[in-house]
C-alpha cells in the first residue's frame, strides 16, 4: 500500500510502504474509510520537533476490522471500531483508574495517514460501534479518536461545571472542540480566544459565547474585565506554548483549574508565581479511550457533530496539500479520504 513518510521539515512524502500485518496475537489490522492530519504533526512539520529517520506519519483512526490476531476476544472482523492514539490493555492499574494513555504497556500509535493500519492491544484499545454507521458521520467518529477525546479531558481536567465560566485558549480542531466539551458539561460562560474569522464562527456553532482576539498581556486583560475582574473557573489550554500556558494561569481565578493538553515545547512554570495564584494544574496526553463510549454515543445519537472541524477534504495521495493547507492556517483540519 501507500502510505505518509515525513522525511524532514515541510518533506512529506506519499509513497510505497509494507501492508501492516499481525504481529503480535493481540493486534487487529482494520480498514480507514478516512485519515486526518493532526496539529501535533505539525510541529514535526515545521521542524520544531526533531526526525532523524523516514517517520510514517498519523495517529487518528475508525474503521472496519479486516483481520485479527488469535487472542483477541472482543474485536472481530467486520465491525466498526474507534481507537485512540495512544494503544492501551485497559486492563492495568493505570487504565482502571481511567488513565489509558499511561497503560503499562501503552504505544502511541504512527502509520494511520494510509488506506490501512495495524492496532496493538486491539481489545483493550478498539471500542466497537453498533453496527456500521452512516457515511455521513465517518468524520465526526474519526474526531473522537483524538480531537474531541482531547478536548474533553481538557475540559474534564479543568474541572468544567454547569454553570461555570470557561476560556478556552487556542482555536485548533482541539481548542474549538474543547468549546463544545465544555458546552457539553454545562459551562454557562464560554470564551473563545481566537483572531480568525472562521474559527470564530465555528466556536460560536460549537457554544462560544465570547470571543477574545487579543494576546498576551491584552489577552489576560480582556478576559479579566469580562469577568469583572475575577477571572474565570476554568481554563482550557489547547497550544502547548509558553503563551499559551502563562495565559491560561493568569486568567484562572484563585482556586481555578487549568487543563493543558497541548503538547508542550519550550514551557516552563515559576514555582513561587503559581504557588500565590492558587490555580490547579492538570494535564498530559489524553486518556481518550477512557472517553470513546460516550463520545461515540453523542456522535451516533447525532447530539453532536464535531466532524466540522474538517474544513479541507482531500484524496488521501495529495496528503502533503493537508499538511501545508494546516501549516498555513488555511485550515483547520484536513480530511483525507483512501
Amino acid at each position: 500500500m501507500r502510505g505518509t513518510v515525513l522525511y524532514g521539515p515541510r518533506d512529506v512524502r506519499f509513497e510505497e510502504r509494507d501492508d501492516p500485518k499481525i504481529i503480535q496475537p493481540s493486534d487487529a489490522i482494520i480498514r480507514l474509510p478516512a485519515t486526518c492530519v493532526c496539529g501535533s504533526d505539525l510541529w514535526p512539520y515545521r521542524g520544531l520537533q526533531p526526525v532523524d529517520r523516514p517517520t510514517p506519519m498519523g495517529h487518528e483512526y475508525c474503521g472496519f476490522v479486516e483481520e485479527v490476531g488469535s487472542a483477541v476476544k472482543s474485536i472481530k472482523p467486520g465491525q466498526f471500531v474507534v481507537g485512540s492514539f495512544a494503544a492501551s490493555d485497559n486492563t492495568c492499574p493505570h487504565c482502571r483508574y481511567g488513565y489509558q494513555s499511561s497503560c503499562v504497556q501503552r504505544e502511541f500509535m504512527l502509520r494511520a495517514q494510509a488506506p490501512y493500519l495495524r492496532v496493538p492491544l486491539a481489545d483493550g484499545t478498539l471500542v466497537p460501534a453498533p453496527g456500521v454507521p452512516s457515511d455521513d458521520l465517518v468524520p465526526s467518529l474519526l474526531a473522537t479518536s483524538d480531537v474531541l477525546g482531547t478536548g474533553w479531558f481538557a475540559a474534564d481536567a479543568a474541572n468544567v461545571k454547569p454553570g461555570g465560566t470557561v476560556a478556552v485558549v487556542g482555536d485548533g480542531a482541539v481548542g474549538l472542540l474543547g468549546v463544545l466539551s465544555a458546552r457539553m458539561m454545562g459551562a454557562e460562560r464560554i470564551i473563545a480566544m481566537s483572531r480568525h474569522d472562521a474559527r470564530q464562527k465555528l466556536a460560536r456553532e460549537f457554544g462560544a459565547t465570547d470571543i477574545v482576539a487579543e494576546r498576551g498581556t491584552d489577552g489576560v486583560a480582556r478576559i479579566k474585565d469580562l469577568t469583572g475582574g475575577v477571572g474565570v473557573d476554568s481554563v482550557l489550554e489547547c497550544v502547548g506554548t509558553q503563551e499559551a500556558m502563562t495565559q491560561a494561569v493568569q486568567v484562572a481565578r484563585p482556586g481555578g483549574s487549568v487543563g493543558y493538553v497541548g503538547v508542550p515545547h519550550a514551557v516552563s512554570l515559576d514555582g513561587q508565581q503559581l504557588f500565590f495564584t492558587h490555580v490547579r494544574l492538570h494535564g498530559g496526553p489524553a486518556p481518550v479511550r477512557r472517553y470513546l463510549p460516550h463520545l461515540i454515543d453523542l456522535v451516533l445519537d447525532r447530539k453532536i457533530n464535531p466532524g466540522k472541524v474538517f474544513d479541507l477534504v482531500l484524496p488521501l495521495e495529495r496528503v502533503a496539500e493537508g499538511y501545508q493547507a494546516m501549516d498555513e492556517r488555511r485550515a483547520i483540519k484536513a480530511l483525507l479520504r483512501p
